[in-house]
């Protein structure tokens, strides 16, 4: 995140030191941090250090994720999270570190300052992205139908449209033409985009979802 001038947030208002690791430095950062990836299965605030993930609620699918090397890919000892997922399938992370080394334990900050932090972190997230992001491709007054939702949520699970007209009981004719016309609406090019496309505008929820119907296991 930087101003107009191209400064790192970080450094200029936040006021990281030069001297310190400078972690908006490296690019891999957001693929291989496991607070990102951890965000990318959880919406609500949680902290964590090396021993795991802390949640208020449970979530199975934290995990499965690698914290041995917590310290040295988070840059601290302990950090409170709070994830932040945006318009067009953005995800954000903002990380509360404590400024003393050596914290492990950040329960009762957590329990104090979770609420808080979350909605600032939020409306300044937001607000970057309200402010830095332009999105011309979208079509205006953009609505798909059932039937266009239905045979997308198919093909986004790999459902091939021989495979998606017997599960949904239509012609394969007939699911080309929702296809179409879904890829019409939301100005993709091909089938891949219009999948890509009704994803980030949230018309295909949670695809994992999707249930598999018993009779087409074979498909």
């Amino acid at each position: 995140m930087t101003d107009a001038d191209g400064n790192a947030l970080a450094s200029c208002i936040f006021g990281w030191p030069g001297s310190k690791d400078q972690w908006w430095k490296k690019p891999l950062l957001a693929l291989s941090s496991p607070l990102t990836f951890a965000c990318r299965y959880e919406s609500e605030p949680f902290w964590a250090n090396a021993e795991g993930i802390h949640t208020r609620a449970p979530n199975p699918l934290l995990d499965q994720i690698d914290m041995s090397h917590f310290c040295d890919e988070v840059n601290a000892d302990s950090v409170i999270v709070i994830p932040v997922h945006l318009p067009f399938g953005q995800i954000g992370v903002v990380s509360f570190s404590p400024i003393d080394s050596g914290r492990s334990d950040l329960s009762r900050e957590f329990d104090l300052y979770a609420d808080i932090l979350e909605y600032q972190s939020r409306r300044f997230i937001n607000g970057y992205s309200r402010v830095t992001s332009q999105r011309p491709w979208i079509p205006r007054n953009c609505r798909l139908s059932k039937r266009e939702v239905e045979c997308l949520r198919w093909a986004a699970l790999g459902k091939t449209d021989v495979e998606i007209a017997m599960i949904l009981g239509r012609s394969c004719a007939t699911v080309r033409f929702h296809i179409h016309n879904a890829a019409i609406k939301l100005e993709a090019v091909n089938r891949s985009q219009t999948v890509f496309k009704a994803t980030q505008l949230g018309y295909l929820g949670s695809v994992a979802a999707v249930p598999s119907c018993p009779q087409h296991q074979h498909a």
